[in-house]
């Protein structure tokens, strides 16, 4: 294509090319040939192109799903997915709270066990009964024997 038409060109489309265009266009098959497909194509764009008042609207919800999208597919550190309030964080709660439950209630077994005869009955059977001991002060060492116990 000469640059006489490339100059003019975008101005025919529009249909306000000068006359030399046109005398360019008589004299020359190449251009001439080159001009009448552009102008068939661009016939076929502005059939396909919606005019101004019929452009689609997009549905509800439309922005918020390419948001979402678009914040899914940005690569999150190694913190915030551990920490990020979803399904897999609430599960790591609640093995761990369950770890902490198991590790405590063992704890207190294994106390319980090693502490054989602490109850407050065990005590009170190894009071001694046969020595003679003052009348009113007998349940108050007893009180402090049982609190004083470890």
């Amino acid at each position: 294509m000469h640059d006489a038409v490339q100059k003019e060109l975008e101005r025919h489309l529009a249909g306000k090319a000068s006359p030399a265009f046109y005398r360019h266009l008589d004299e020359c098959v190449s251009c001439r040939t080159e001009v009448a497909e552009m102008d068939e194509l661009s016939q076929i764009l502005k059939e396909l192109s919606p005019s101004l008042g019929e452009a689609p609207e997009p549905s509800a919800g439309f922005y918020a799903k390419i948001a979402a999208t678009i914040c899914e597919q940005q690569p999150k550190s190694t913190w915030a997915r551990l920490f990020s309030p979803g399904q897999v964080f609430f599960q790591r709660v609640a093995f761990a709270s369950l770890l902490l439950l198991v590790g405590l209630g063992g704890l207190l077994v294994r106390q319980e066990a090693e502490q054989d005869g602490a109850d407050a009955t065990a005590i009170i059977a190894q009071y001694d009964t046969t020595t003679a001991h003052a009348g009113a002060a007998e349940p108050d060492r007893l009180l402090v024997t049982l609190a004083a116990y470890h």
